[in-house]
């Protein structure tokens, strides 16, 4: 009979993910599109940022170095090139804003903080900085009170 590794095997979506790989970060940020409830590990969350940092960087210099391709010489305003990569970029803006926003409180719920925080986002440029901080944090042992409960309603 054959043995399986343990190490080998899935981690259960409901549990944080330590030391994450970055593809596997991105498969379980999508799988747990809209769910606020559990924790999410340092590596999950940062991995995440990251892409998405690369991903809108690229775009903007994309959009920077392709704006005035179809533009007339003598107009000043972007091209058509660029006014399709800032759609494309609302577009992905608008489909990641809740898994997003669900991982933010995951992983303030790791560090043993309330996802309410996440309300912070609100203040411009502070709200950003507030919730970096926080994710930064270790993970604290008694964030597993915001771990879904089997046996709750609501």
């Amino acid at each position: 009979m054959p043995t399986t590794n343990p190490l080998s095997a899935p981690l259960a979506l409901g549990r944080p993910h330590y030391g994450i790989a970055t593809l596997a970060a991105m498969k379980r940020f999508f799988r747990k599109y809209a769910t606020f409830s559990g924790r999410a590990s340092r590596s999950e969350f940062w991995w995440v940022a990251l892409l998405f940092a690369v991903f809108y960087t690229v775009l903007l210099v994309l959009a920077t170095a392709l704006g005035d391709v179809g533009a007339p010489a003598d107009q000043v305003e972007p091209g058509p090139v660029s006014l399709v990569l800032f759609i494309a970029e609302i577009v992905v803006w608008l489909a990641t804003l809740v898994p997003w926003l669900a991982l933010s409180v995951r992983r303030l719920h790791d560090a043993n903080i309330s996802g309410l925080v996440c309300v912070s986002l609100l203040v411009p440029y502070i709200g950003g900085l507030v919730l970096a901080i926080f994710a930064l944090l270790p993970s604290n042992p008694q964030g597993s009170r915001f771990d879904a409960d089997p046996t709750r309603f609501f």
